[in-house]
């Protein structure tokens, strides 16, 4: 059974389907964005109704931030990447969840942001599960 505070939680379906689980961490679902022009991560907090950081409990917003980090510094340490991008911005999907984006120089739209450029580029279904798995042995 889920902790109470999980209750009634249902992953928006735009994120499950543009994403796959990668683990659990301990108040957010880590998925990996199924888009290979980037190394593209999102956190989702399982907190049912939550759309930005600060509908969240004070110690809730302490840890999306740790695992936020945690992720962060992850994802630079595995890609060697120029940047990491770290953004909530819930304009299309309004349900609370926080994109960890490695960006390199000469990446597709480098030095703009990812949002609108271009077209999704799906994994291979191998290739993004081989990714998580490399994910999950990192973390």
């Amino acid at each position: 059974m889920l902790p109470d505070a999980k209750q009634g939680f249902e992953l928006d379906p735009r994120l499950e389907a543009e994403s796959l689980h990668v683990m659990w961490l301990g108040l957010c679902e880590l998925r990996l964005c199924d888009d290979r022009r980037w190394p593209w991560l999102i956190l989702v907090p399982q907190r049912p109704g939550s759309e930005e950081i600060h509908d969240l409990t004070p110690l809730d917003q302490a840890m999306v931030s740790f695992e936020t980090n945690l992720v962060a510094q992850m994802l630079k340490d595995m890609t060697g990447c120029t940047k990491i991008n770290t953004a909530a911005l819930g304009n299309v999907v309004r349900q609370l969840h926080i994109h960890v984006i490695a960006r390199s120089e000469g990446d597709p739209g480098w030095p703009g942001p990812v949002w609108g450029y271009g077209v999704r580029e799906p994994y291979r279904r191998e290739d993004l599960h081989q990714l998580a798995e490399t994910i999950r042995g990192k973390l």
